[in-house]
């Protein structure tokens, strides 16, 4: 069987899956819930890789395999885009990217592809500057830990206990930085990071996706100030932090 029809066989597989004949756990699963999945597997298929284990990375790249095209489904069952859609999607952009394997341009180091790549790039996501902001995976490592504890009964029974940790990490931080020490200061930080994420995933919020969230808030709000100051004529050290704390609120409730 041919690498074509073995793939089609996955994407039937879904289909399959996700039908009333199917699977009742992946008709319920959403593209939310599905992410999660998902940002496990990439992130045991870098292991694997960083280990080594070749097998490992085989199978892992299976999983993941399965997970883009699970995810492909959902939206084509809502009449978004399907996986063709998207292999599309990529095939064109290796050859645009690729100017000099599939077009006329002279190119011969590797310095001049990344540096042509990053050209490319730039022309095709302008204004997307707050777009390219990524979280770090310790955030969703962190959540990995406390779910792989938990599963050993070293965890709390509640959100509410799990809070008061937060508070405790508090504490420790504003001594830290009383006591002007960077070193502390950091690791009461990370400590409070980590207290954090338990608190998220003892409520059954995926903190990867509450942040996300966040950021998008933040970037929408912060953009209507800049539209605003824009509309008036005015910079950033033309006003001072109550004027914009005031665009804030405004930002807040459109």
């Amino acid at each position: 069987m041919g690498v074509g029809e073995k793939f089609e066989q996955l994407v039937n597989i879904l289909k399959k899956l996700r039908s009333e004949e199917g699977c009742p756990w992946d008709r319920e699963q959403t593209e939310e819930t599905i992410i999660n999945y998902f940002l496990e597997e990439v992130f045991e298929t870098i292991d694997a890789v960083l280990q080594g284990n070749i097998e490992g990375v085989k199978e892992e790249l299976g999983d993941v395999l399965m997970e883009v095209v699970f995810l492909a489904q959902i939206y084509s069952e809502k009449n978004k885009f399907n996986i063709l859609d998207s292999l599309s999607s990529i095939v064109d952009k290796m050859i645009r990217r690729h100017p000099h394997v599939f077009g006329s341009e002279d190119i011969k180091t590797s310095q001049e592809v990344v540096k042509n790549w990053e050209k490319i790039k730039k022309e095709e996501k302008k204004n997307k500057d707050f777009n390219k902001l990524s979280i770090s995976p310790a955030l969703f490592q962190a959540y990995q830990i406390g779910q792989r504890a938990s599963l050993h009964g070293f965890d709390w029974k509640r959100a509410k206990e799990a809070i008061e940790k937060v508070k405790e990490e508090i504490k420790e931080l504003e001594r830290g930085i009383e006591n002007k020490n960077k070193k502390e200061i950091e690791e009461e930080i990370g400590d409070l990071f980590f207290s954090l994420v338990n608190v998220s995933r003892l409520l059954g919020i995926n903190p990867e996706f509450a942040l996300r969230k966040t950021n998008k808030k933040f970037i929408k709000r912060f953009k209507y100030i800049e539209e605003k100051l824009k509309k008036e004529g005015k910079e950033f050290s033309d006003v001072d932090l109550d004027y914009l704390d005031k665009i804030w609120e405004e930002a807040k409730k459109k």
